[in-house]
């Protein structure tokens, strides 16, 4: 046997600089996790004000707290090992209500730097200090300081020259460590955060008064909308950000378990699940969860530095983040847009006439331009309609005698607002429509009819407040885009992608119904698949059946369909049915029953509406705006593309240089 075997057969107690160096490998793997350990004792002793400075790539870090600080007497047993304030016995770890309770954090930090540790609490007149070098302790000297603690850590792995290898570049550790001070942030809105790089003040962040709140400062400017719901005992508080506002990766997605950031590849999925038919490929949402959960129904203690969590029932805890904010989504709120008020109106209106009066107009104009927008006197009496607000400009009474109507229907024939050419006195079209809306079918082909009176439609009663159908048709672009417009800005439609959403609604809607209106086949459809393909697809006929879809084996590679929804297309069905069983097959029973459905769903409604090139009249755009309406979702078609996209006029007015 070698020297080397006989040494290593031998057991022994290590001595303590190895040990600690083992620790600090575990606790302390990057600047970024001394960081977190840091803070969060801070926040333990009551901080309401943090300070963190960092340079080096985190080799020097200094924090600093207004707590309740380390009396002189404790300071060399907080850099002792398994020394802790936190817990006392074993059950304490089931009821955790601080971060820290290991005690292995300062010793680790301690035994891989030179640490400098000075405290003050509410009783003591000044403050107290010691110094460690790397993991030597030196005698405790009085200071003078703030109440609170300062903690200074330099040299950081000096002594481990092996660790200094495995860190990244300082500007990846320094953008890691911004990264961590962000999560503990958002997670604890009552705290002060201030951050500090290379001196200068990087970034602040002032108390908030909610969580919401704290995380839209912390983000940016993105806007975020915040619910909250319950699944079982688990309780979760989310923030998250429109399906317009998302990220290229899944950092934006920060989950958080009885406050501490943590990472969780289930809850993280919950996220992206409840996403579904809202994100292109690629595409990651900006959410923040806070989830809570009995004491006892989650251990903390499963990593060295705390970064996992393990449920007694993580099924519960999916079930929570995901229906919680599946339905909030679902609401749309990104679409609810309030009505300008009153200053809003006035500013809008002296902008207005301040430019109308700088290009030279009358006052009589600027005063027509008042009104054009609803902004007399007269017209606040009154609620006008788009119709109103967006009328031709005609020239006021105020003009000079003789003055003409300078509508385009009464304009002279060589008047420059009018002109004749033989090519727009008819229009053709490439390709017949077979988009067939629900409701008034009797001018499917009047597309050249202008855009309905809106002021009568509301004298009527018959007007609507949702977002899509309150929106004014001006008509189509490229055969493919309807032109409308609301009170602040010009709306293009894909109708394409919104006729695909409002008909995959419908059929989902079918489906959790159960009542699919069903079309029987003269001659059963024949769809040719693989052996396991049509064995896959037969078990979940009883599914299929509540979509309208009626199927039955025809063989060992194909299946006959009976009957299908009377919105679908023959040709359509087929190849939706040939990816879902081919999906079926490769993902086998994880494959979540209602996903299948979905895609299913979105297949064949991308197939069986209308197309980019089909021409559709007035009351066909209308009464398709109308449709989205039913649905809050339709802001986006199944599979995550946008249907419309926004032009404010002030852009507008701006790119014209009406306003500067």
């Amino acid at each position: 046997m070698s020297e080397l075997s006989k040494s290593h057969s031998k057991i022994q107690q290590l001595p303590s600089d190895v040990v600690d160096q083992i620790a600090a490998g575990e606790v302390v793997e990057r600047p970024s996790h001394m960081v977190k350990e840091l803070v969060e004792n801070a926040i333990d002793a009551g901080s309401t004000s943090i300070e963190v400075e960092y340079d080096q790539g985190g080799r020097r870090v200094r924090v600093t707290d207004d707590g309740s600080g380390i009396p002189q007497d404790s300071l060399k047993l907080a850099l002792a090992r398994h020394a802790t304030s936190k817990i006392t016995i074993a059950d304490d770890l089931w009821n955790l209500s601080s971060f820290g309770f290991r005690g292995e954090a300062l010793a680790s930090i301690a035994a891989v730097s030179r640490l400098t540790l000075q405290s003050r609490t509410a009783t003591s007149e000044t403050a107290s200090k010691v110094l460690s070098e790397f993991g030597k302790l030196g005698p405790i000297e009085a200071t003078g300081g703030n109440l609170g603690t300062t903690i200074l850590i330099e040299e950081l792995f000096t002594n481990v020259p092996a660790r200094l290898k495995f860190l990244k570049s300082e500007a990846g550790e320094n953008a890691q460590i911004k990264a961590t001070l962000k999560a503990l942030a958002i997670a604890n809105e009552g705290v002060e955060f201030r951050v500090r790089t290379k001196g200068r003040v990087d970034e602040s962040w002032p108390k908030a008064n909610f969580f919401v709140e704290r995380a839209q400062a912390v983000l940016g400017a993105t806007k975020l909308y915040s619910t909250s719901g319950s699944y079982e005992d688990c309780h979760a508080d989310i923030a998250f950000a429109s399906p317009h506002d998302v990220a290229g990766n899944a950092r934006q997605i920060m989950i958080f378990v009885q406050g501490r950031w943590v990472q969780d590849k289930s809850l993280q999925a919950a996220v992206i699940d409840a996403y579904r038919g809202l994100l292109m490929h690629g595409e990651y949402p900006i959410a923040v969860v806070r989830l809570r959960v009995p004491p006892g129904d989650v251990d903390v203690n499963i990593h060295p530095t705390k970064s996992a969590v393990k449920f007694r029932d993580s099924q519960a805890a999916f079930r929570a983040v995901n229906r919680t904010l599946r339905a909030a989504l679902e609401t749309a709120p990104w679409l609810n847009r309030d009505a300008i008020g009153a200053n809003e109106m006035a500013a809008k209106v002296a902008s207005r006439m301040t430019n109308a009066r700088s290009y030279g107009a009358s006052s009589s104009t600027a005063s027509s331009l008042a009104s054009s927008d609803g902004l007399s006197a007269a017209a606040s009496a009154k609620k006008l309609s788009i119709a109103e607000l967006t009328r031709p400009y005609q020239a006021s009474n105020d003009s000079a005698p003789g003055s003409q109507d300078l509508s385009f229907e009464n304009a002279p024939l060589h008047s420059t607002a009018r002109f004749e050419a033989p090519e727009f006195s008819t229009v053709q079209f490439k390709q017949k429509t077979d988009y067939r809306p629900d409701a008034d079918r009797s001018n499917q082909s009047e597309v050249a009819r202008g855009p309905t009176n809106k002021a009568s439609i509301e004298e009527s009663g018959e007007t609507s407040a949702g977002p899509w159908s309150r929106l004014q048709v001006l008509g189509q672009a490229h055969l493919t885009y309807i032109i409308a417009q609301d009170h602040d800005r010009l709306v293009l439609v894909d109708q394409h992608a919104a006729h695909e959403r409002v008909a995959y609604e419908k059929l989902m809607k079918a489906w959790l119904g159960g009542q699919a209106e069903m079309q029987p086949l003269l001659i059963p459809q024949t769809v040719e698949l693989e052996p396991d393909g049509a064995e896959a697809l037969m078990s979940i006929a009883d599914e299929l059946e509540k979509l309208g879809l009626q199927i039955d084996q025809n063989g060992p590679n194909s299946i006959a369909i009976r009957s299908l929804p009377v919105t679908i297309k023959e040709k359509s069905l087929i190849k939706a049915l040939q990816e879902l069983a081919s999906e079926i097959v490769e993902k086998g029973g994880g494959f979540a029953l209602e996903k299948k459905i979905s895609d299913l769903c979105a297949t064949m409604a991308c197939h069986s509406v209308v197309r980019a090139g089909q021409a559709l009249s007035f009351d066909q755009m209308r009464t398709l705006l109308k449709q989205m309406d039913e649905f809050p979702l339709s802001s986006f078609c199944p599979h995550g593309r946008p249907v419309s996209v926004d032009y404010p006029f002030a852009k507008l007015e701006r790119d014209f240089g009406r306003i500067v």
